[in-house]
């Protein structure tokens, strides 16, 4: 038994990652509308979405709302994550 519900939950953490995944775009799209930037802006962003699962809300800033968005860095130590 507890292997079936070991299974039951990969199914479902694969479906909310997945499901996650498609929406990288649009958050993406949303969060980069407003830069001069918008093809690295997207670039990074969904870079970002894929490997923390999360885009912060608005246009800039609120990255504390994903500390994996916010703790990214560049190797100089910037933020990695728009």
């Amino acid at each position: 038994m507890d292997m079936v519900v070991t299974i039951m939950i990969t199914n479902v953490m694969d479906l909310e990652v997945s499901s996650l995944t498609v929406k990288c775009p649009s958050q993406c799209t949303r969060r980069c509308s407003q830069t001069q930037y918008h093809k690295p802006c997207m670039f990074f962003c969904q870079k970002c979405c894929r490997t923390c699962l999360c885009v912060p809300p608005g246009y800039y800033g609120n990255k504390q709302v994903c500390p994996c968005y916010n703790n990214w860095k560049t190797k100089e130590g910037g933020p990695k994550c728009p």
